[in-house]
């Protein structure tokens, strides 16, 4: 009971980065992290602007074909995502 750490409070200060609890418990799950390669930045960026651009087509009008374009590029955002396989990292 010793060992236990208080409620509140962190038994390991250390810095365990974008692996999370692996860095801790030494597992691999055999496969590299996909957090910040650029094609999951390249993604988020595509999925950010289409939904920046249907977001001004709709107060400003609406204007539903600049809104089906950010539709259309929200979507091109997903297949970039696909095509670069950044979906195989989930936990």
């Amino acid at each position: 009971m010793a060992d236990q750490a208080a409620s509140g409070t962190v038994a390991d200060s250390g810095d365990t980065g974008a692996r999370g609890l692996d860095a801790q418990t030494g597992e691999s799950h055999g496969h590299e992290a996909h957090h910040g390669r650029p094609g999951s930045w390249v993604t988020t960026v595509l999925v950010v602007i289409g939904f920046i651009v249907g977001g001004v087509a709709l107060t400003v009008g609406p204007s539903w074909w600049l809104f089906w374009t950010g539709a259309g590029i929200v979507v091109l955002g997903g297949i970039v995502g696909a095509a670069v396989r950044i979906f195989d990292d989930w936990y």
